[in-house]
C-alpha cells in the first residue's frame, strides 16, 4: 500500500475533511495519480479496472473545480447501476461543500424529477448517454459551463453501443475543459475518443490485479443456464450457517433471482444501483445480525461491502471482467476467517474459467452442485440434530398418545411412522417431483446429461431440456430453434400481450437478452412484462404484456442496441 495520505495530494480542506469523515486514509496508485494530475487542470487517460477507487479519483478533483452554479461538471457511466452508485459517492464527498448538489440521470425513470433537479441548481450530473442525449434534445441540460468532464468505463460504454452518443457529448462539451477517461481497456476506439477529446493527457496505467485472497476456497460447477436457479436453491439448502452473496450482472437478474429464491424460502433480499442508501443499509444491517441469509447482489451496488457473516459467494453469471471476480471473492474470508466461492460456468464459458485462473494464479476446484437426495438427507439431519435438545426439554407425552394411536389403528410399525414424519417434515413426499424450472419460471421436460473435465473425470450431472425426437411441438429441430432466436420457443404466445417489431436483428449481432435491456433501460417495463423474442436477420418481434402507449413507444425507440435504435413499432404482419 502506499505511503501516501490524502493529505499529501494537496486537496482542498473541506474535501480532505469529507474524506477524513468518511474514513478513507490511503489513497489507491490510481488516486494518487490522477488526483493531483486532475487537479492541476491536466487531462487524464487512466487504464484501471473495476474497483480500484476510480470514483474517488475523478471526483474529488471534479468538486474542487465545482465553483457557482449552473451544470460545471458531467460524469458519463455505461449504467444506470454506476451512475447511481458515482453520484452517492461524489455526493458524499460533496457533503462538506457548500451548496455543491449532485443529479443522476438515467433511463427507464421519469423525466420530472431529474430535469427538477438540473434546475435547481445542480451543479454535477452523473449519467447514461441515452438520457443525457435526451435531457439535451429537451433543452433541460446544457453544457457550454461543462469545466470537467469525466468518461467512466469506456470501454463498457463503447461495447453497449454508445459509441454515437458519446461522440456527439463530448462534442458538446467546451474545448478547456479537464477530461479525464477511464477504461480498463485501450482498444482502438477507446483511442480515438482520447486522441480526439482530450489534450496532451497525462496516461495512468495500473497493473491487472493478479492475486487472490489466500483464505477463500474456491470452486466452480458447470451449469446450463436455465437451471442456474434450481443449482442456486440446492446449494443454498445445504448451506449449515453464515450467509451467502450471489452476484449477478444486472438490476433485473438481481430482482427475479431474489424474488425466485425467497418463493423457494430463503430470506433473500437483492440490492443494485437503484436501492436508496438508507435501503442499502438497512440490509446490509440484516445481513449482519441474522434476520438476512442470501444477497443478491450487481457488482456496483456490492462495492465496500464487509459484513464478517459472508461465508460463501456465488458468482450466479460470471463477470464480463476478469478482474471483478477477485473483488467478488473477496467479500468472503475476511479477517483470517475461511470462505468458500462457488462460480456457475455455462458449458460454453470454459475458456472463461481458464482465463480466471490464469489471472488469479490459482487452480478452481471442480465440485457437484448438491443432488436433491443429498439436499433432503443434509435436512434430514438438521432436524435430526435437534431432537436429543426437544427430548430433554420433555413434554412429549401428547404426541406419544397419538402416534401409539395411529400404529394401533392402521398396524404401522413406529420406525415407519417416524420415517414419514422426517419425510414430511424435509419436504419430501411420495408425489414430489423435482422442482427443475427454468430461470424463466416454465418447467421443461428433461433428460440427464454428465459433464467431464479434461481428463475424463466425472464432475457434474445436470438435467437439460430435451425431446426424444429432438424436435419441439412445432417439429423444429434445436438447430431450427436456435437460428430462430427466440426468447422463448416452444412456448405458448404471452396471453394478453401485444406483438412489437424493432429494427435490430441477427445481422447487427443482437441477443435476446440485449434487447430486453434496452427495453426495460427506457422503461418502467420489467423483464417479466416482455414475452417471446424471435429474432430475424433484419428485425426482431417481440411481446410486451398489456401493450405501450405512443410515449412509451417514443422513449424505447430511442434505444440503441448494437448502435442502432430499436423504433419499435406495433407490428401488423409482413403487408405492413
Amino acid at each position: 500500500m502506499t505511503s501516501k495520505t490524502f493529505a499529501d495530494l494537496s486537496l482542498p480542506s473541506y474535501l480532505l475533511e469529507a474524506v477524513q469523515k468518511l474514513g478513507f486514509e490511503n489513497p489507491t496508485p490510481i488516486q494518487e495519480a490522477a488526483i493531483p494530475a486532475l487537479l492541476a487542470k491536466q487531462d487524464v487517460v487512466g487504464i484501471a479496472q473495476t474497483g480500484t477507487g476510480k470514483t474517488a479519483a475523478f471526483g474529488l478533483p471534479l468538486l474542487a473545480h465545482v465553483d457557482g452554479e449552473g451544470v460545471q461538471a458531467l460524469v458519463l457511466a455505461p449504467t444506470r447501476e454506476l451512475a447511481l452508485q458515482s453520484a452517492s459517492a461524489i455526493g458524499a464527498f460533496a457533503s462538506a461543500a457548500k451548496d455543491t448538489n449532485v443529479v443522476a440521470v438515467y433511463g427507464g425513470s421519469p423525466y420530472g424529477p431529474q430535469i427538477g433537479a438540473i434546475k435547481a441548481g445542480a451543479q454535477v450530473v452523473v449519467g447514461t448517454p441515452g438520457r443525457v442525449i435526451d435531457l439535451i434534445e429537451k433543452g433541460a441540460l446544457d453544457l457550454s459551463g461543462v469545466r470537467f468532464f469525466v468518461l467512466d468505463e469506456a470501454d463498457e460504454m463503447l461495447r453497449m453501443g454508445f459509441a454515437e452518443d458519446v461522440e456527439t457529448i463530448a462534442g458538446s462539451v467546451p474545448d478547456d475543459s479537464v477530461t479525464a477517461l477511464f477504461s480498463a481497456t485501450m482498444p482502438p476506439a477507446i483511442k480515438k475518443v482520447a486522441q480526439t477529446h482530450l489534450n496532451d493527457p497525462v496516461e495512468i496505467s495500473i497493473a491487472r490485479q493478479s492475486t487472490t485472497v489466500s483464505t477463500v476456497h474456491q470452486t466452480y460447477a458447470v451449469v446450463p443456464f436455465k437451471f442456474k436457479n434450481v443449482a442456486l436453491a440446492r446449494v443454498l439448502s445445504t448451506m449449515d450457517s453464515g450467509a451467502t452473496i450471489v452476484f449477478v450482472r444486472t438490476r433485473l437478474d438481481a430482482e427475479e433471482v431474489a424474488n425466485d429464491m425467497t418463493a423457494r424460502g430463503f430470506r433473500t433480499a437483492a440490492i443494485s444501483g437503484d436501492v436508496a442508501q438508507a435501503e442499502r443499509e438497512r440490509i446490509v444491517e440484516r445481513l449482519r445480525n441474522g434476520t438476512l441469509d442470501v444477497l443478491v447482489a450487481t457488482d456496483v451496488a456490492a462495492r465496500g461491502l464487509d459484513v464478517e457473516r459472508i461465508e460463501l459467494v456465488v458468482n450466479f453469471d460470471v463477470p464480463r471482467q476478469d478482474e471483478a471476480y477477485v473483488h467478488r471473492i473477496g467479500r468472503t474470508g475476511r479477517a483470517g476467517r475461511e470462505g468458500t466461492a462457488l462460480s456457475f460456468f455455462t458449458p460454453r464459458e470454459r475458456g472463461k474459467l481458464r482465463q480466471i485462473e490464469k489471472l488469479t494464479g490459482t487452480k478452481m476446484e471442480a465440485v457437484r452442485v448438491p443432488s436433491p437426495q443429498q439436499v433432503r438427507t443434509h435436512k434430514a439431519h438438521q432436524i435430526l440434530d435437534k431432537l436429543p435438545e426437544r427430548i430433554a426439554s420433555k413434554g412429549l407425552e401428547l404426541y406419544f398418545g397419538l402416534i401409539e394411536e395411529l400404529a394401533e389403528e392402521q398396524g404401522m410399525y413406529i420406525a415407519d411412522i417416524a420415517a414419514a414424519l422426517l419425510a414430511l417434515a424435509v419436504g419430501d413426499t411420495a408425489s414430489s417431483k423435482e422442482d427443475i424450472r427454468s430461470r424463466s419460471g416454465h418447467s421443461p421436460r428433461i433428460r440427464r446429461e454428465e459433464f467431464v473435465d479434461e481428463d475424463g473425470e466425472f464432475l457434474y450431472a445436470v438435467f437439460e431440456e430435451g425431446r426424444d425426437s429432438g424436435k419441439d411441438k412445432r417439429g423444429r429441430s434445436a438447430k431450427g430453434r436456435r437460428e430462430g432466436g427466440s426468447r422463448r420457443n416452444g412456448h405458448a404466445p404471452m396471453r394478453g400481450a401485444k406483438r412489437y417489431r424493432v429494427e435490430v436483428g441477427r445481422r447487427d449481432g443482437v441477443k435476446p437478452g440485449s434487447i430486453v435491456g434496452a427495453i426495460t433501460g427506457e422503461s418502467d417495463l420489467r423483464g417479466k412484462d416482455l414475452g417471446r423474442i424471435e429474432i430475424f436477420p433484419s428485425f426482431s418481434l417481440v411481446e410486451i404484456a398489456g401493450g405501450i402507449s405512443g410515449t412509451e413507444a417514443k422513449r424505447i425507440g430511442k434505444a440503441k442496441v448494437a448502435g442502432r435504435a430499436l423504433r419499435i413499432r406495433e407490428d401488423r404482419g409482413p403487408k405492413h
